[in-house]
């Protein structure tokens, strides 16, 4: 009779088959030792380079389990332990495996209840690891203080890239403290702060350090109350900084003053994405400035408005600026207000622009009439591959019009994203925002929003040629 000890290693092999990866990686390693050499030899264990127990209440006590294995297991390289309450103690664990693991490189700890104490566990870590590059502490409450353990920290670690400290009651001392170790980190390249209170003053402790880095490439602040005199900070600090690419300002209030500040900065920077969407304030005459920029940078290839107040008139003045600008790939207007005086605008860009491939005008005020002079534009037009006009009250015949122009642009390579908001009849489907960098929607089911008493996919389909090896894709 055989005893688990004494199972042939086939038959151990066999049992192993039918255990998911959360049970090999946690439950199987460190029962005895025969156990561990067979598992050392196992397909998928020694494959195993991902791990996600991404919320399953492991508490720290599962942490526990799960950093002594990280203390010799030399395959996972990212390890998902979001929504999983370890706190401090947990974190504790996972850090004091952090100093011997060699070959773990993204860690997610997003939403543990981690405070201040374990952030300084993690920060203790990361002082002599040398392997981590991606460290994910988003909706814990570290606060200041843990934001100045993670920043004493990046004084001397030269590995992590990439560090998202969002949603963590950070002040503007905790930015501070941070500001401070982008002084002199040299490997940090993208810095998410979203959803703290680092305000003005914050805003300004980053500025100034923004000044002297010349690594960080990405900088999130959204949601971090800053009006137009923190935005002020960063837009200077962008005249000097030649590094930063992308930044994100994401529900803010800048306003138009706010707007002004970043808009003069691009004159001479370099940066390529710039967001500043959803309750920032900005009007008519904050596009006004962003327009005159984009009329002299070369640089930007992504701007990002979406849910400001920028109206007809805004949407004038960016339209203006598109016959010029050559290099805006992606521009993002979704839900400002624009009207068919506005669209007619854009589609007047459009005729001439060359370089634009994505728009977004979704959930604004175009109707059948502005709704056909972009179908008019797009006639002509020959780069504009991505196109989303959903939450727009437009009616069959003119969703017609459309596709027909789509199906006549000289670029097969359209991706037409397709969401109309019905005009009688019909229902939309329930759906959610799911990426505050776009517009992009989740909804509960896949499927056609019919408009009256046709249904927009028999235009769509019909775009799609008889005989082609290219590509389509519809999302609705």
């Amino acid at each position: 009779m055989y005893t688990f000890s004494t199972l042939p290693v086939e038959i151990v092999y066999r049992i192993m088959d039918h255990e998911d990866e959360q049970t090999l990686f946690c439950s199987m390693q460190n029962v005895c030792r025969r156990l561990n050499q067979i598992l050392s030899t196992y397909e998928r264990y020694r494959t195993l380079t991902t791990l996600n127990l991404d919320d399953n209440r492991i508490g720290d006590d599962g942490a526990q389990h799960i950093a002594d294995v990280l203390r010799t297991n030399t395959t996972l390289t990212a390890l998902d332990l979001n929504w999983n309450g370890i706190g401090d103690k947990g974190a504790q664990h996972i850090a004091d495996a952090l100093r011997k693991n060699t070959t773990l490189t993204t860690l997610n700890l997003y939403g543990n209840g981690i405070g201040n104490k374990g952030a300084q566990y993690i920060a203790d870590a990361l002082r002599t690891n040398t392997t981590l590059t991606a460290l994910d502490l988003c909706d814990n409450r570290i606060g200041d203080e843990g934001a100045q353990y993670i920043a004493d920290a990046l004084r001397t670690n030269t590995t992590l890239t990439a560090l998202d400290l969002g949603n963590n009651e950070i002040g503007a001392k905790g930015a501070q403290h941070i500001a401070n170790a982008l002084r002199t980190n040299t490997t940090l390249t993208t810095l998410k702060l979203l959803n703290n209170e680092i305000s003005d003053t914050g805003a300004q402790h980053i500025a100034d350090a923004l000044r002297t880095n010349t690594t960080l490439t990405a900088l999130d602040l959204s949601r971090n109350r800053i009006d137009a005199k923190g935005a002020q900070h960063i837009a200077d600090a962008l005249r000097t900084n030649t590094t930063l690419t992308t930044l994100n300002f994401y529900r803010n209030e800048i306003g138009d003053e706010g707007a002004q500040h970043i808009a003069d900065a691009l004159r001479t920077n370099r940066v390529i994405l710039i967001s500043v969407p959803r309750r920032n304030g900005i009007g008519a005459e904050g596009a006004q400035h962003i327009a005159a920029a984009l009329r002299t940078n070369t640089t930007l290839t992504a701007l990002k408005l979406f849910d400001n107040e920028i109206g007809d008139k805004g949407a004038q003045h960016i339209a203006d600026a598109l016959r010029t600008n050559a290099t805006l790939t992606t521009l993002n207007l979704y839900g400002n207000g624009i009207g068919d005086k506005g669209a007619q605008h854009i589609a007047d860009a459009l005729r001439t622009n060359t370089t634009l491939t994505t728009l977004d005008l979704c959930d604004n005020r175009i109707g059948d009439e502005g709704a056909q002079y972009i179908a008019d534009a797009l006639r002509t037009n020959t780069t504009l591959t991505a196109l989303d006009l959903c939450d727009n009250g437009i009616g069959d015949k003119v969703a017609q019009l459309i596709a027909e122009a789509l199906r006549r642009n000289a670029k097969p390579r359209l991706l037409w994203h397709d969401r109309f908001r019905p005009e009688s009849g019909g229902k939309e489907p329930a759906g959610t925002d799911s990426d505050f960098n776009g517009s992009s929607r989740r909804y509960d089911r896949p499927g056609i929003v019919s408009a009256g008493e046709l249904s927009t996919d028999k235009w769509l389909i019909d775009l799609i040629p008889k005989k082609t090896s290219v590509s389509y894709s519809f999302y609705f």
